[in-house]
């Protein structure tokens, strides 16, 4: 059992595909994949409503940017990291928040969770 398990963790991340990746990624290191959540709308909801321990959030939801959903999770006290292909983290984020730069594997969401949950 690692530290990591049962982690309840919210996706949001607009791409079906990278979506499941991580869903897959989260549920071999023994976490809970909450939604995911495709939309800035969704994100929002889940990130205002649902149990959840930690957040992956993609930068660019078709168009419109996650940080609503930062700052939401940040009012909460939930950690949370930014995944993007971008290279940086957005404004007023960029000094605390970690970011994992896509494409990403398994010991990268590793890493960035424990960081999270110290």
């Amino acid at each position: 059992m690692t530290e990591l398990m049962g982690l309840r963790v919210l996706v949001v991340e607009d791409e079906p595909i990278v979506a499941m990746c991580l869903e897959d990624i989260l549920e071999t290191l023994g976490c809970v994949a909450v939604g995911p959540a495709g939309r800035l709308s969704e994100g929002l909801a889940l990130a205002q409503d649902a149990a959840i321990d930690a957040a992956i959030l993609d930068i660019n939801l078709g168009g419109e940017r996650s940080t609503a959903i930062a700052s939401m999770l940040r009012a909460r006290g939930v950690p949370f990291a930014f995944a993007s292909g971008y290279g940086s983290a957005p404004e007023g984020f960029a000094d605390e928040v970690p970011l994992i730069e896509k494409p990403y594997r398994e010991g990268d969401i590793d890493a960035v969770l424990r960081a999270l949950v110290r």
